[in-house]
């Protein structure tokens, strides 16, 4: 986090510094760069680092927030004439792909610690808290007025469940080495057609049952999370 009153000239060090991290994570992973050699790399003093950032950890956190703010407008656009719940659960995670692809290098030198929600920088994370919730507000977002009826005892929790349904397509897009990730887009267009599919079998009477077993399962992954 930045020093509460900042400058122009230090508003562009800081990026510079951010900018270097993001390279060295990208050609060396997260463990193996340093704040000395991010340092470095940026043109400035290790000690200028530090003041700035007082870890790694707090600069991926910096560049989480960045990009969580610079998403929200492209979001908003992407999602402003898109009808139906189909299109518009694919625009929603087109937007980050499209977004995170220049650092997708850097999403994967990360992937261990964002594992494992104890760790800060983990999409799971307390600390990572504010970030998640303004991102499954989009999700709630995209549930009003989209042309299905989602039953009551689904609803509280629908929201959640598409956003771990994103990181899940997140995480096979890291992982996907076909060219420009093609098999991604492919299970995203796929897997949202599906997911809305389920939804629309959901509202019949007889599917009561199988909704509670789901908010069961829900509320258990939930929990986890929360601990």
């Amino acid at each position: 986090m930045l020093p509460a009153k900042t400058t122009p000239k230090a508003e562009e060090t800081a990026l510079k510094i951010l900018d270097s991290a993001l390279e060295l994570f990208r050609k060396e992973g997260f463990d193996s760069a340093t704040m000395r050699d991010i340092a470095k790399n940026a043109g400035v003093a290790t000690g200028a680092a530090y003041y700035y950032y007082s870890s790694k950890e707090a600069i991926v956190m910096a560049f989480y927030q960045h990009a969580n703010l610079e998403m929200q407008p492209k979001i908003k656009a992407a999602l402003e004439h898109t009808v139906g719940l189909e299109a518009r659960l694919r625009a929603l995670i087109r937007v980050k792909l499209d977004y995170f692809a220049p650092n997708r290098g850097v999403l994967r030198a990360l992937l261990r610690n964002g594992a494992d929600p104890g760790h800060p920088l983990s999409p799971f994370s307390r600390e990572t808290k504010d970030i998640r919730d303004a991102d499954i507000a989009w999700f709630r977002s995209i549930l009003v007025d989209c042309g299905i009826r989602i039953p009551r005892d689904l609803e509280p929790h629908l929201a959640g469940a598409l956003w771990f349904f994103q990181m899940g397509a997140i995480f096979f897009w890291l992982i996907d080495e076909s060219p420009k990730q093609i098999r991604t887009a492919r299970l995203v267009e796929l897997a949202a057609k599906a997911v809305t599919s389920l939804i629309k079998i959901s509202t019949l009477p007889f599917m009561r049952p199988v909704r509670k077993a789901a908010v069961e399962l829900i509320e258990i992954v939930a929990g986890v999370e929360t601990q």
